[in-house]
């Protein structure tokens, strides 16, 4: 009995070696990406197109029409640009935003390394001209991202308690704050790379936005969570706790096939809260199928860690969801 009890101790020791061993290399392998992506030659500078613009005189704009044709829309006369100069409400917007964003350089360096990851990960990726502006607290266009080119709406990242968001519904106010602008340019970096979802179905949809918060743990991961998928930490708690009844619900209704468009908007699109129906509904976040699609994603990726992002974001939906193996923590 005892050579039996020797037998499995020197198993559980063999096994925790490789464990132990696995992670010390996973863990040089991070060191030595980061020692890399740092060394990309990257460094971004803010294009102040808001402070080339405001308290400036009419002269300016001619000029800046010829270096920014895409900020003015052909079909308005140079009289709208002169009046939005002077508009009292543009000039408030701006002033606070000068007050938040005096100095940019912490901002520049954060962007900066946020494109050396995407640069070392996505090699082709051409290096943005990056423009700030002020639209009107345009929430729903926070930051534009094409080829070459990211804007950044400065005016919808004051703070989530910025008077001027008096009125604003708090769920959407709480991501009005500098802390989200990375995870912002992420989001839209990610829609522009990742292919649509191939199908309309509830579950092509959840793994769209499951692919698009992978890419926040791949190009910032050292953000918290919380801020990549836009929640609280006590909303962060609530998806975490709640994680096996919401797959439950989900399965329970056979939703993942449906293609009614009412479970995007009840599960996914940004809300006050997610609507299941049921008493709960008030204490959960909105967008909680997001949530769920980011762990089968996660999950899938733990099961093959040898799959590039290259492959993971052209992989059919159904064989990601059939080989995640993904089963909702307890």
């Amino acid at each position: 009995m005892k050579r039996l009890h020797l037998f499995f101790d020197n198993i559980q020791q063999s096994v925790l070696f490789v464990v132990l061993l696995a992670f010390f290399f996973a863990c040089q392998s991070d060191i030595k990406n980061e020692s890399e992506i740092e060394a990309l030659d990257i460094k971004i500078k803010l294009d102040r197109f808001d402070l080339k613009f405001y308290n400036q005189t009419p002269e300016v704009v001619p000029i800046l029409k010829k270096e920014y044709p895409y900020l003015f829309p052909k079909q308005f006369s140079d009289s709208v640009w002169f009046a939005r100069q002077k508009d009292s409400l543009q000039l408030l917007l701006q002033a606070a935003v000068e007050e938040v964003f005096n100095d940019v350089s912490g901002l520049e360096q954060e962007v900066s390394h946020l494109f050396k990851h995407i640069k070392y990960h996505f090699p082709t990726t051409k290096i943005p001209q990056v423009v700030t502006l002020t639209n009107n607290v345009d929430y729903q266009i926070k930051t534009v991202y094409s080829d070459s080119l990211l804007i950044l709406s400065l005016d919808t990242f004051l703070g989530a308690e910025h008077p001027l968001y008096d009125g604003i519904p708090n769920y959407i106010r709480k991501e009005l704050d500098p802390k989200f602008i990375l995870s912002q340019i992420v989001e839209k970096f990610a829609a522009y790379t990742i292919p649509p979802a191939e199908d309309r179905t509830f579950l092509a949809h959840m793994l769209y936005e499951g692919k698009k918060l992978y890419f926040q743990d791949l190009l910032l991961p050292h953000l918290n969570k919380n801020i990549k998928i836009g929640y609280t930490e006590a909303e962060l708690e609530w998806v975490r706790e709640n994680e096996l009844y919401i797959w439950q619900y989900f399965v329970e209704r056979q939703v993942l096939y449906q293609t009614e468009y009412e479970w995007v908007q009840r599960f996914l699109e940004p809300a006050p809260f997610s609507k299941f129906y049921l008493q709960l509904d008030n204490e959960s976040p909105g967008r909680v199928g997001r949530w769920i699609g980011w762990q089968i994603v996660s999950s899938y990726m733990r099961e093959f860690p040898e799959t590039t992002i290259e492959e993971l974001i052209r992989l059919p939906d159904q064989k990601l969801f059939n080989l995640s193996k993904y089963k909702p923590k307890r």
